[in-house]
């Protein structure tokens, strides 16, 4: 028996319209046509749909079941054509984020928030990009974004430039290197580095700074929140180095002072690596231009 998309249709309509007149008009087609097809059904089946001597047209018990199938097969059909339309319309999709930036958390959820309210069918998640290699993941589309200072030459991703940002020196306003106008890597030698729980190449003190001047701290302390960072270096249990956006976001506190790492600073930048082929869709473009605002407004804080 070979049944197709529109008998499970036809059976639904004359079951709703208890009658083969009424079920031809609403599914537009002729009431000799709908016979036809309901005949032809039935001859595959090898037995009767409806009790025609009923009034109205009722279905028989071989009927019934063909109309639970069509009850439970339709309104996938219609969900997955609704989904397909959404893709097309760049309404609906997915928004995996991968984060190589651990500051980066606060910054993004504000975007994020507003990001949610224009694209309510857009799937979005937010996934650490420390714990793996986030920008192989996206070439395997396993992410569909990555948060990333660190820009590679990439077949088919492109690096969007978000903002510019300036790594800043920590400490408590008692502290000894708060009186100096700049810090530089020899100063670390005695302190107590505090940073999040990522791998050294991935901080910019080590990478711009203590890495090539091959300086090390007498100790390390890792912390997963900005706000606790902030707090130990208040109560000067060592110092830190964040994003100058970060402590101006942020500052829960007034006993601490920023400086710049070197007498030029260190300026870094992030980017938005995202796969060329999906910078025209309607979301993406959505949200890179919302992240491009909240930057703004990071900058002029």
């Amino acid at each position: 028996m070979h049944i197709e998309f529109r008998h499970l249709r036809t059976i639904q309509a004359i079951h709703e319209a208890g009658g083969l007149a009424r079920a031809a008009e609403m599914m537009n087609i002729t009431q000799s046509a709908l016979s036809h097809q309901v005949k032809g059904l039935e001859d595959q089946a090898g037995v009767e749909l409806f009790v025609r001597r009923s009034k109205p047209l009722k279905l028989s018990p071989a009927g019934q079941r063909l109309l639970k199938l069509a009850q439970q097969v339709l309104p996938q059909v219609q969900a997955l054509q609704d989904e397909f339309s959404g893709l097309r319309a760049g309404s609906t999709g997915r928004m995996h984020i991968a984060i190589e930036c651990h500051a980066c958390f606060e910054w993004l959820f504000p975007v994020l928030e507003q990001f949610r309210r224009s694209f309510v069918d857009v799937d979005v998640d937010i996934r650490p990009g420390l714990a793996f290699d986030a920008l192989p993941a996206l070439l395997r589309e396993e992410v569909d974004l990555v948060v990333s200072s660190d820009p590679e030459d990439l077949p088919g991703v492109e690096f969007v430039e978000l903002f510019d940002y300036e790594a800043v020196f920590v400490a408590a306003s008692t502290h000894p290197l708060a009186t100096k106008p700049f810090v530089e890597a020899a100063d670390f030698r005695s302190e107590t580095l505090i940073t999040y729980p990522v791998e050294r190449s991935r901080l910019d003190v080590f990478s711009q700074l203590l890495i090539p001047a091959k300086v090390e701290p007498v100790a390390i302390r890792q912390v997963e929140l900005t706000a606790v960072i902030l707090l130990l270096v208040a109560s000067n249990r060592g110092v830190a180095v964040l994003p100058d956006w970060v402590v101006r976001e942020v500052k829960y506190s007034s006993d601490y002072v920023t400086r710049p790492l070197t007498k030029d600073g260190i300026t870094r930048r992030l980017y938005a690596a995202v796969r060329t082929d999906d910078l025209e869709k309607p979301y993406m473009k959505k949200l890179l231009g919302l992240a491009g605002q909240e930057a703004r407004k990071l900058q002029s804080a």
